[in-house]
């Protein structure tokens, strides 16, 4: 255990020192060996000579992680600079924006690359490619194993043991590995593979649509370099990216509807059709220094903690950092995406409004027709929108940054517009924005047995009873209101908590308003009832359990995901 207050090693969960509460993994430092010309992996609690394990020499501080230069890479930096070839002899690492050449550290001016004309850059590429070769890199990359060899061999065999150890915590679950084509999962892969001595795990591939050239291209290269290996694609295939972006408006950092529509949407798909009822133990790359966010995850998680609900999620990399990611690939000879020789250090959608400036500038470089047709398609939408300067709007970054549905039409569809009935107690008029059918009733299963033939036959009602108790708790009647062009009546009865059940009911009329087929409430409910297809949001009364996950805040915050995406400063 390690206290990050104390910056000391403990035995406990709490330090014997200061009293705070201590974390699993001890961090790591990046030093500079001169002599290798290579970057060391120090633990914060070692307490030997900060010397060289290869040379003897002594080492310096340099960073909190790295990432290796790749040739390609390395060109570009010199193109940029008008000196091709500056640094083919040297010894070049990075960490974000930030290199390190021969252990000096030199910024790349985000700035500077936002305003630069990509086009003489990718003439350059061009003309400089065939002479730009590894022998160097090589040679570097050697040494820098050579030097790190017993830290690589401390890790593995932690995260080996860890694999195992879930494997025998879950015995009756179905393993598999969530696999991007990004670094992360690429480890994730081969320690999984490698620690139980089994190729033929089932790697799930989403894709997103959005997708760098290079992942599709790796995910080829993976399965014929794995003719064992199951590899499953996860595709939404109902669903276009641009014209969700028509109706809901882009995704932005806070409002990634995207990764649940074209990700954990089609992986859910993917693992019911696969896997039916069973539990799934899946083996994912999430790590702790990403993010903020990140950091705060468990390294083993279910429940309302995981998207999917069917999962438990396992993290046998979640204390690494990107330069360990690196000493594990370069040292064990695996395949990675060529993403990453470019100098990406993500490579998920390559439109993610979560990419850097520097991802950006190098998507105009490598994806020029991708990339224009995305900054024009946001002009085009900032101007939708009102936005006074669209083309700063999107130059600056500011779509990023967007929250709710302001300016768009479908934010209408989110608002729970209602009156109270002043003839009957416990009941409320709720606004609809199209007719009542047999689909709206449907929404209704989660809290009961939906029932047309007790209800009133000439008042159109249907009545919802107690699962437990047979008791009617729910009364549904089209209605004629005149504020509304379409609305229903919906009475509680017979239960304790009114307001409870009102919210429920209210988040069952957001979807029915507003779902656009987002795929989250598939992920959410853990028995496969609830499906969405381009036929509409249909639940199996014979596989729902009436767990009410779906109309539960915990899991579904607003009941509907449109509910976070679509709501307006006014509401």
């Amino acid at each position: 255990m390690w206290c990050t207050n104390c910056n000391k090693f403990s035995y406990f969960d709490t330090c014997e020192n200061c009293g705070s509460k201590t974390q699993q993994d001890e961090p790591t430092e990046v030093f500079w060996c001169g002599g290798c010309r290579v970057p060391i992996i120090r633990k914060l609690s070692d307490t030997s000579p900060k010397v060289c394990p290869c040379c003897g020499n002594e080492i310096k501080y340099l960073s909190k992680d790295l990432r290796p230069v790749f040739p390609e890479e390395r060109l570009l930096l010199e193109i940029i600079e008008g000196k091709p070839f500056k640094y083919a002899h040297s010894s070049v690492w990075a960490c974000d924006s930030r290199y390190y050449i021969d252990g000096k550290s030199k910024n790349l001016s985000l700035e500077k690359i936002k305003k630069m004309d990509v086009q003489p850059i990718i003439k350059d590429l061009e003309k400089y490619k065939s002479d730009n070769d590894y022998a160097c890199f090589n040679s570097f990359i050697d040494k820098f194993i050579d030097c790190n060899r017993e830290h690589l061999s401390t890790i593995k065999e932690e995260s080996f043991n860890f694999v195992r150890q879930q494997v025998e915590n879950f015995p009756d679950y179905k393993t598999v590995i969530s696999f991007s084509g990004g670094k992360d999962s690429t480890v994730v892969a081969d320690v999984v593979t490698r620690s139980l001595s089994n190729p033929k795990i089932v790697h799930i591939f989403g894709d997103t649509t959005l997708e760098f050239p290079a992942t599709y291209d790796y995910i080829e290269r993976y399965r014929k370099n794995n003719p064992q290996t199951i590899v499953k694609k996860a595709k939404n295939r109902d669903r276009d990216f641009y014209s969700i972006c028509d109706e809901i408006g882009p995704p932005a950092r806070m409002m990634r509807w995207c990764c649940t529509m074209f990700k954990t949407g089609p992986i859910t798909r993917t693992l019911s059709s696969l896997f039916r009822d069973s539990r799934i133990l899946t083996f994912y790359g999430i790590r702790k220094n990403e993010s903020t966010s990140r950091s705060k995850y468990d390294r083993v998680a279910n429940g309302a903690n995981v998207k999917i609900q069917k999962q438990t999620v396992a993290a046998p990399i979640f204390y690494w950092t990107d330069i360990e990611l690196w000493l594990y690939m370069l040292s064990e000879n695996v395949d990675f995406n060529d993403a990453y020789r470019l100098g990406y250090d993500r490579v998920g959608c390559w439109c993610c409004p979560n990419n850097n400036v520097r991802s950006q500038f190098l998507a105009k470089i490598y994806m020029p027709e991708q990339s224009e047709r995305w900054r024009n398609y946001l002009i085009d939408f900032a101007k939708r929108i009102g936005k006074p300067d669209p083309e700063v709007y999107v130059d600056e970054g500011k779509w990023k940054a967007r929250q709710g549905g302001n300016g768009l039409a479908a934010a209408e569809d989110v608002k729970i517009r209602y009156t109270n009935c002043t003839a009957e107690d416990h009941a409320k008029i709720y606004k609809l924005n199209k007719p009542i059918d047999d689909s709206f009733y449907n929404l209704f299963v989660p809290f009961g047995k939906v029932s047309k033939d007790l209800g009133r036959k000439l008042l159109h009602e249907v009545v919802v009873l107690d699962i437990a108790t047979n008791v009617p708790i729910l009364s549904i009647q089209p209605f004629s209101q005149s504020e509304f062009e379409y609305s229903v009546k919906i009475r509680t009865m017979n239960v304790a908590d009114h307001e409870n059940l009102r919210r429920m009911i209210a988040y069952q009329v957001r979807k029915y308003n507003a779902c656009r087929r987002c795929l989250k409430c598939e992920s959410v409910c853990p028995f496969g009832a609830i499906t969405v297809s381009p036929l509409g949001y249909k639940i199996d009364e014979t596989k729902c359990k009436h767990c009410k996950k779906c109309v539960t805040a915990k899991y579904l915050d607003g009941g509907c995901l449109m509910d976070r995406f679509l709501k307006s400063k006014e509401e």
